[in-house]
């Protein structure tokens, strides 16, 4: 018997206050608190502060968690992400909310570099949401041309945040603004941290 059967009805989750609804499969990632999931993008929107008219790229952008809400402030958003099936899920989510200003496509940004990076042009504002294993390659391929003057780094590990941090502080030349964390996960050792980062 198939773990979820082939007619049962469409798995989705909402955001209310974005009118966003986003269609899903079992097999796929989506945040696991959907409460807390709110919180966390209301925050994450604060602090990028999207603009109608800003270029806005979002890494590691899973099936458009951050990208359809940013694409609702009329920014022109571009989602990058390593799976597949989950920019396809996002496309559909873009079509089904009929938002605009929104790309999505496939990049392994585990391997960015600097010229891969510089190819995607320059963006006003980033936000970045990777798993444990961070966005160090992402961050280290940062040049002049390619720097955003707003980050928003979205995290599941303090350790790997912190990392990626150093790169940007020390490196980089961006200035750590606000820092917080959400509790994801109750009743767990794990949190999820958002931190803002600003070009000195």
């Amino acid at each position: 018997m198939p773990f979820y059967p082939i007619h049962a009805p469409q798995l989705q989750y909402s955001l209310p206050e974005f009118g966003l609804t986003y269609p899903f499969k079992p097999n796929e990632f989506t945040q696991v608190n959907p409460q807390i999931n709110q919180v966390m993008i209301r925050r994450a929107m604060q602090l990028l502060s999207p603009k109608a008219g800003e270029e806005i790229a979002d890494f590691f952008c899973g099936i458009g968690n951050f990208t359809l809400p940013i694409a609702r402030s009329g920014a022109q958003v571009l989602g990058l992400e390593g799976l597949a099936n989950l920019v396809e899920r996002a496309n559909e989510s873009a079509s089904l909310n009929q938002i605009k200003h929104v790309q999505f496509a496939v990049a392994d940004l585990f391997k960015m570099t600097e010229s891969s990076l510089e190819a995607l042009g320059r963006f006003d504002k980033w936000l970045i949401d990777p798993p444990r294993d961070g966005a160090f390659e992402l961050v280290k391929a940062i040049i002049p041309s390619t720097a955003p003057k707003r980050i928003v780094y979205v995290s599941c590990n303090p350790a790997t945040l912190a990392r990626d941090a150093g790169v940007l502080v020390n490196e980089k030349g961006y200035t750590l603004s606000a820092a917080g964390v959400i509790n994801m996960f109750p009743h767990t050792a794990h949190v999820e941290s958002i931190a803002l980062f600003e070009l000195a």
